[in-house]
């Protein structure tokens, strides 16, 4: 079972950065891609950036050029620096992890997610 942790949200002023971190347990951690999502109070779940196993990168057009994923697999952490933060940023951000399983399936873990809200 994977667990994921995340961390680093807040309450920030418009234009303002935060970091996210979202920490996951067991040893498969590099084999898994890792993707931001976020959820804003009466929207649906909306993708934010993801980062492959092998690092490639995606995001949102609301974030890019403002918003980096990274990852660190050997302390099983993925990041999500955020700067010029806006007002319509403020959301749940969860973390969520998926890979293939021995069945050839896809598996999914989430995390229970972080608030930022930006004030504007």
């Amino acid at each position: 079972q994977v667990l994921l942790v995340e961390s680093g949200g807040g309450l920030v002023q418009a234009g303002g950065s935060l970091r996210l971190s979202c920490a996951a347990s067991g040893s498969s951690f590099s084999s898994m891609n890792m993707v931001w999502y976020r959820q804003a109070p009466g929207k649906q779940r909306e993708l934010v950036a993801g980062i492959t196993s092998v690092s490639f990168t995606n995001y949102a057009d609301s974030v890019k050029g403002r918003f980096t994923i990274s990852r660190d697999n050997a302390k099983n952490t993925v990041f999500l620096q955020m700067n010029s933060l806006k007002h319509e940023d403020t959301a749940v951000y969860y973390c969520n992890a998926n890979w293939i399983n021995r069945l050839g399936l896809r598996s999914d873990a989430w995390g229970q997610g972080t608030l930022v809200t930006v004030s504007s």
